[in-house]
């Protein structure tokens, strides 16, 4: 997690505005998995409360999300309308718990080819080229966000278990 701090510089010369990131090492955020999810992934905030999944995402944990952006919904825009209807509930989580791992598991300890298994049961595989991660074929596109109760992975695509 990085806070970004803007500080005016007006003794210096040519320098109008200077940003400096610090990067928070030893902080946890006091946020859970849940709660980040309703801030920055606001259709996966939705499907969780559709399957009914809240109470074992904001749970002790740890957990490992690999959150699909709203980005990545809309794209199944059709799909995603069809499995929030309350008869899709099961189904729902089935996708959902796929998108879970137990453990916190940061990108930078993910190596090529170890494969997670997932809440679901299924298993995910990691692709590692360089300072690029895939989980199960999509990319992540922004890394580590910490929670209380685990670490969020934003990735750019809904993932699917075999039905």
């Amino acid at each position: 997690m990085y806070n970004t701090y803007k500080f005016k510089a007006t003794q210096l010369q040519n320098i109008t505005e200077l940003t400096v990131t610090l990067k928070n090492n030893n902080m946890t955020n006091s946020k859970n998995i849940v709660a980040l999810a309703s801030e920055s992934a606001k259709t996966l905030a939705a499907a969780v409360t559709a399957a009914d999944l809240i109470t074992t995402l904001e749970g002790t944990g740890p957990f490992t999300v690999f959150a699909p952006t709203d980005a990545a919904f809309a794209a199944i825009q059709t799909d995603v309308d069809s499995l929030l209807k309350p008869e899709n509930k099961a189904k729902l989580a089935n996708i959902l718990t796929y998108h879970v791992v137990s453990g916190k598991h940061m990108a930078a300890e993910l190596e090529d080819g170890t494969e997670l298994t997932t809440v679901q049961g299924e298993k995910l595989k990691v692709s590692v080229n360089g300072d690029k991660v895939m989980i199960g074929g999509a990319n992540v596109t922004t890394a580590d966000v910490d929670a209380s109760n685990g670490v969020v992975h934003l990735i750019d695509k809904v993932l699917m278990p075999k039905m």
